[in-house]
C-alpha cells in the first residue's frame, strides 16, 4: 500500500492524498490533477481548510501548472465542496454531471459551469484526452473519468481503494461494474478514497463477486427467518463486526439488494408506515441549523481577521509592548 501524500500516478496524473479519519472515507480523500500547464482537477475535496491548504500548498511547492478545469465525480459534499472555491481562487471552469446540477445546488459558482455527458472527451494540453463515463449506482449522477492512453481510471466513490462502497441503485451499479471491466488498456484505478488500485480487473471482479455473495447471504437469511424482517435486522446479522458509524451505510446497501430482489418479483414486501412530519419540529430544526451556520460563518470571519491582524503586526513596531522602546547608542568606535 502506498502511503505518500503526493503520488505520481502516470506521466500526466498526480494524486494529492489528504489524510481522513472518517470511517466512510478510508485512509484518505484524494484530489487528482491531470495534465500539465492548464490542468484538470478531479474532485476538490470537502469545504474545509485542510483540502484547500493541501491543494494550494501542493501547487505552490511542486506544480508548474494552473487548475483550468475542476471536475466532480458526483454531488456528495466530500467531493464537490470546493467547486465554487476553485472558481474563485483559480478561475477554473467547473465541470459537473449533466444530471447533477440540481443536486449540487449551493455549491456551484454563478458562472463558469459546464455539464458533462457520457462519452464526452476533455481535451488538455499535450494531447491528453480524458473520456467521461456515466456510471450510476453509487449515486444517480456518478461519473468516472478515463485516461485511456495511460490506462488510468478515476472512479470517485464508484470504487474505493480498500473497501467496498455504498450503493443506491444495485441494478445500475452492477451494469456499471460490467462496463468498467470491459475498458481497454486499464492499468490503475484512482479511487476517491483509499490507496490506488494496481490490480484493476481483479478488483472489479471482486466487487462483482461481493455483490453476488451479499445477495446470496440475504436470501439465505430470509429463508432461515421464515418471517418478515427489516433491512436493519438483516444488516446486523450480515455485518456483526461493522463500525457503528457505518451501520446506516450498510443498511442502505442491504435495502438496495432488497429493492432489486423485490423488482424481480423474488420478495413479498410489507409496506412500511412513514412517520408523519411534525411541522413545528421541522421549523425548530431549520432555525437551529440556520443559527449554527451563522455562528460558524462568524467564527470563520473572526479567524480570518485574527490571521490578518497577526500578519499586519509583523509589519509594524511592537507598540503594544513598549510605551517608549529602548534606544541604543554606540560606546566608543565600531571595529573596522
Amino acid at each position: 500500500m502506498r502511503t505518500e501524500v503526493l503520488v505520481r500516478v502516470s506521466p500526466s496524473v498526480r494524486a494529492v492524498q489528504v489524510p481522513d479519519d472518517d470511517p466512510m472515507h478510508p485512509q484518505c480523500t484524494t484530489i487528482y490533477l491531470v495534465g500539465n500547464g492548464q490542468a484538470l482537477a478531479i474532485d476538490s475535496g470537502e469545504a474545509v481548510d485542510r483540502y484547500r491548504w493541501m491543494l494550494r500548498g501542493y501547487l505552490a511547492a511542486v506544480e508548474r501548472c494552473d487548475i483550468a478545469l475542476a471536475a466532480v465525480t458526483h454531488h456528495h459534499a466530500d467531493h464537490s465542496g470546493n467547486l465554487r472555491w476553485a472558481r474563485e481562487v483559480f478561475g477554473a471552469t467547473v465541470l459537473v454531471p449533466r444530471n447533477g446540477r440540481t443536486l449540487l445546488r449551493g455549491r456551484l459558482p454563478s458562472r463558469g459551469v459546464e455539464l458533462l455527458a457520457d462519452g464526452q472527451v476533455i481535451e488538455l494540453d499535450g494531447g491528453v484526452r480524458v473520456r467521461v463515463l456515466e456510471t450510476p449506482g453509487h449515486t444517480r449522477d456518478s461519473l468516472c473519468f478515463y485516461l485511456e492512453d495511460e490506462g488510468v481510471l478515476f472512479t470517485g466513490d464508484t470504487m474505493l481503494g480498500s473497501t467496498t462502497t455504498t450503493v443506491s441503485d444495485l441494478a445500475a451499479y452492477r451494469a456499471t461494474l460490467r462496463r468498467l471491466l470491459e475498458l481497454p488498456n486499464l492499468e490503475v484505478i484512482c479511487p476517491g478514497h483509499g490507496p490506488l488500485i494496481f490490480d484493476p480487473r481483479e478488483r472489479i471482479q471482486a466487487y462483482i463477486a461481493h455483490r453476488d455473495e451479499r445477495e446470496r447471504q440475504i436470501l439465505e437469511f430470509l429463508e432461515r427467518a421464515g418471517r418478515p424482517v427489516t433491512s436493519w435486522e438483516i444488516m446486523l446479522a450480515l455485518y456483526p463486526d461493522i463500525h457503528p458509524r457505518l451501520r446506516r451505510a450498510a443498511d442502505n446497501n442491504v435495502r438496495a439488494h432488497l429493492e432489486q430482489l423485490a423488482r424481480e418479483g423474488r420478495l413479498e414486501v410489507t409496506p412500511g408506515i412513514p412517520r408523519e412530519p411534525d411541522p413545528e419540529r421541522r421549523a425548530r430544526e431549520a432555525e437551529h441549523a440556520r443559527e449554527q451556520e451563522r455562528v460558524i460563518r462568524l467564527a470563520r470571519k473572526y479567524e480570518a481577521a485574527r490571521r490578518r491582524a497577526l500578519i499586519r503586526a509583523q509589519e509594524s513596531p511592537p507598540t503594544e509592548v513598549w510605551k517608549r522602546p529602548p534606544r541604543y547608542r554606540l560606546v566608543g568606535r565600531a571595529r573596522e
